[in-house]
């Protein structure tokens, strides 16, 4: 984008409490259509009192019916994971709200520019049989003509600590065209229409870690978002977001990682890699 173009952006001079602001009370204009997704997904400026940014508008009335999502919204659940993003102090998804749009209620999320290199650096396919140093094996991947290639990400705290919040958040598609890494070195992950699902549906490119113990600062983090799911705060706003029973589950998968104080593993009921995995 050109810098004559460019609009504030969350580090570099807009906050996430800003944009927050700006995204739930903003004027919206659409600018396009990002054509490649399977629902609807807009891309917008929004400007209010004097700031403005650009951002992704997913209206409710876009959204593809999913058999095994049929309670709430897709765009509840993107706010929902957001929400559970903040409280981790993690920061890893981009501020998302709620609000009506130019075609209806909707998700409004920032747009996170990236480097034009994107991911790269964050998945790999390498040969052999091992990873080598600075990355995690995942599994082996048809690369055509009969070969295959090992599947790797790197060994990233920022992945790391996504890998946990996916599992909380019971994530059923993290892809790598998921993973948004910022100019200023924060790694931002976007399209939690699938979660918070009642049954384990954990799908993901981020199992370099399954099974090895949770670092201490993950079990401060969790331990602190098991409170906040109790005391009635980050409680009642996921509850206006997914079913009851969907909170339920939410807390038992919190408080299931804290006892077993380890990464979880696939479970073999449900494919473990998304397809297709960018």
């Amino acid at each position: 984008m050109p810098a004559s173009e460019r609009v504030p952006a969350v580090g570099d001079g807009l906050n996430g409490d800003i944009a927050a602001e700006l995204l739930a009370h903003g004027e919206l204009t659409v600018r396009g259509r990002l054509r490649d997704a399977s629902n609807a997904v807009l891309y917008c400026a929004v400007e209010h009192d004097g700031v403005r940014a650009h951002c992704v508008y997913k209206p409710v009335a876009g959204e593809r019916p999913l058999w095994d999502f049929p309670d709430g919204t897709l765009a509840q659940r993107e706010v929902a994971a957001y929400l559970v993003s903040e409280a981790t102090g993690w920061g890893l998804v981009p501020p998302t709200v709620l609000r009506d749009g130019p075609y209806g209620e909707g998700m409004v999320q920032l747009w996170i520019e990236t480097p034009e290199e994107g991911g790269e650096g964050l998945l790999a396919l390498v040969e052999g049989e091992e990873p080598g140093e600075g990355w995690k094996a995942v599994g082996f991947a048809e690369v055509g003509e009969g070969r295959t290639a090992l599947l790797v990400h790197a060994d990233d705290d920022r992945l790391r600590r996504l890998a946990v919040l996916d599992a909380v958040i019971n994530n059923a598609d993290r892809k790598g065209g998921h993973l948004l890494p910022a100019a200023d070195g924060q790694l931002y992950a976007i399209d939690h229409g699938v979660t918070f699902n009642t049954e384990n549906k954990l799908r993901t490119l981020l199992w370099g870690w399954a099974g090895e113990p949770l670092t201490g600062e993950t079990a401060e983090v969790l331990g602190k978002l098991a409170a906040e799911l109790a005391d009635g705060g980050l409680g009642a706003r996921l509850a206006e977001l997914i079913t009851p029973a969907e909170l339920d589950a939410l807390r038992t998968r919190v408080a299931e990682l804290l006892a077993s104080g380890r990464h979880p593993e696939p479970s073999g009921e449900w494919p473990a890699i998304p397809w297709p995995p960018i």
